[in-house]
């Protein structure tokens, strides 16, 4: 069946970087659009970055910081997270499209991670 699963998340101050991955089974990775969502408590999911033939975007708030990147032999995603804000912190999910074309909506996205833990101090 299919499986997200994300790792990397942790505990970093303000200024920090942390790299999150996402190991992916139970699909073709390679044919799937890719994206990473947050969730801050008491806020809704929301878009951080995707990956798909269309190419790679990022929500404003880390364009600049996060780079997402894949490595379809490994059918893992990555999402390196520079210059760490605490407006960072949140719980972060893996996400998979089946159609290959990401977006931004939730509702794109056929398949989810169980999420990592993100905090990062001021």
């Amino acid at each position: 069946q299919v499986q997200l699963v994300e790792s990397g998340g942790g505990l970093v101050q303000a200024g920090g970087s942390l790299r999150l991955s996402c190991a992916a089974s139970g699909f073709t990775f390679s044919r799937y659009a890719m994206a990473w969502f947050r969730q801050a408590p008491g806020k809704e999911r929301e878009f951080v970055a995707s990956s798909s033939w269309r190419g790679r975007y990022y929500a404003d708030s880390v364009k600049g910081r996060f780079t997402i990147s894949r490595d379809n032999a490994k059918t893992t995603m990555y999402l390196q997270m520079n210059s760490l804000k605490p407006e960072d912190t949140a719980v972060y999910y893996c996400a998979a499209d089946r159609m290959g074309n990401a977006g931004t909506s939730i509702s794109r996205y056929d398949y989810w991670g169980q999420g990592t833990q993100v905090t990062v101090s001021s």
